[in-house]
């Protein structure tokens, strides 16, 4: 069995140079074809952006201002090179971000990522991520489709009938989060139905603990997770040797001093931003959010591109809860329909395995009927369930802080 997706993993370090010093320019050239792309980059000359040296010069697009820059110029800010009416998917993602999926073959490039993780091609694979507007399940669909395999579309929610569907097929893989592999086991546990099938599985969306892999991996399922963004598609993805994740071969990742662009030495923690070839919205320095290291040296399983650490939380308090990104604006809303509240923190904690949300807010006049009403506007503006206590005045602390993510970093 081919151990590598393609030569493209295994190059010396300079023959990958060399081809990113040959895509740069081009990739330039194109993008500032497009009114977003003219305007942020104005005066660069892309013919003298040949190396990440130059690339590190050019200013840094925070995904934090795309949907701003989307509302003011809908759809996509004026980023995109393919109009909207050619596109083959048109998604939304939380937040209120809007992305173009292009004709290509792969155009997330998970194929690579899912190879890594031990499908091939005659595969069936039970797909759980969402295919309610967000993009991400498709993602990992085109990806099984460019290596060979059949895909359940199984989506979230309706675990049972999922299951009928595992046990009718017999997927020998699975994506989507880890958190619902582990409530698709239970279940069939549970009832009795069969998904003893499903021996691999890339995951993704949500953290992945030591604690739950080893279970998962009891369980006869051997998982490993790659790093995905709506607009970049799969950055990086672990291989078996779980050293660190490897970097896509199809964009530039670095490491950069939050609120700056200027990259950091190698070990040191800093912002995760990404330069896209994607010829339908290319992404030039897009600013993630998303802190992470790079690790040195090549993997042990022989893929040579640069490595980062996984995720390590964010540069900002956005927090990805469930898969889900929840906003700091989002917790203001909240409050703001609820007049009463005064302080508010979002905590998201870790329980048995899963993501927990419970938004602590002041309040001179606790009540229950208060408590219940603003759970429901928790999870209208979330799409997601969370807890809600209330506390007295002066209880959080006075630092700014609106989320608090407390979940551990493994």
């Amino acid at each position: 069995m081919t151990d590598h997706y393609d030569s493209l993993e295994t190059r010396s370090p300079a023959m990958r140079a060399r081809g990113e010093a040959s895509a740069l320019p081009q990739i330039l050239v194109r993008a500032l074809k497009a009114p977003g792309w003219a305007k942020h980059l104005a005066g660069v000359n892309p013919k003298a952006i040949e190396s990440r040296a130059a690339l590190a010069t050019l200013p840094v697009l925070r995904k934090s201002d795309l949907a701003a820059l989307q509302k003011e110029n809908p759809p996509f800010g004026g980023f995109n090179l393919t109009p909207a009416n050619k596109a083959k998917r048109l998604h939304m993602s939380p937040g209120a971000l809007f992305e173009p999926e292009g004709h290509g073959k792969d155009y997330a490039n998970a194929a690579r990522a899912l190879f890594a993780a031990g499908f091939r091609t005659g595969d069936i694979v039970h797909n759980a991520f969402s295919y309610h507007l967000t993009p991400g399940a498709y993602m990992l669909e085109e990806g099984a489709f460019a290596l060979g395999c059949a895909v359940i579309p199984g989506g979230v929610g309706n675990t049972e009938q999922q299951l009928d569907a595992i046990a009718h097929y017999k997927p020998s893989g699975y994506v989507g989060t880890p958190d619902f592999l582990k409530i698709l086991l239970d279940t069939a546990d549970k009832t009795g139905k069969d998904a003893s099938s499903i021996k691999r599985a890339l995951v993704s969306g949500a953290a992945l603990p030591a604690s739950l892999r080893d279970e998962l991996g009891r369980r006869g399922v051997q998982v490993l997770q790659c790093y995905a963004t709506a607009e970049l598609g799969v950055i990086a993805y672990e291989s078996s040797a779980r050293e660190g994740m490897i970097c896509n071969e199809t964009l530039i990742v670095e490491i950069v001093r939050p609120g700056t662009g200027e990259p950091v030495t190698e070990g040191e923690v800093g912002e995760v931003v990404v330069t896209s070839f994607n010829a339908d919205y290319p992404m030039i320095r897009l600013a993630t959010g998303d802190l992470s290291a790079f690790l040195p040296g090549p993997s042990p399983c022989g893929r040579t591109n640069r490595r980062i650490r996984g995720w390590l939380g964010r540069a900002d308090q956005t927090a990805k809860v469930k898969g889900m990104f929840v906003h700091p604006k989002q917790v203001a809303d909240v409050g703001a329909r609820h007049p009463e509240l005064k302080r508010l923190r979002l905590v998201v904690g870790r329980d048995s395995e899963q993501d927990t949300m419970t938004l602590i807010a002041e309040c001179d006049a606790p009540a229950t009927a208060l408590e219940s009403a603003v759970g429901d506007t928790l999870q209208s503006v979330t799409k997601l369930k969370g807890a809600v206590k209330l506390v007295a005045p002066g209880s959080l602390p006075n630092d700014g802080k609106v989320i608090a993510d407390e979940r551990p970093v493994s």
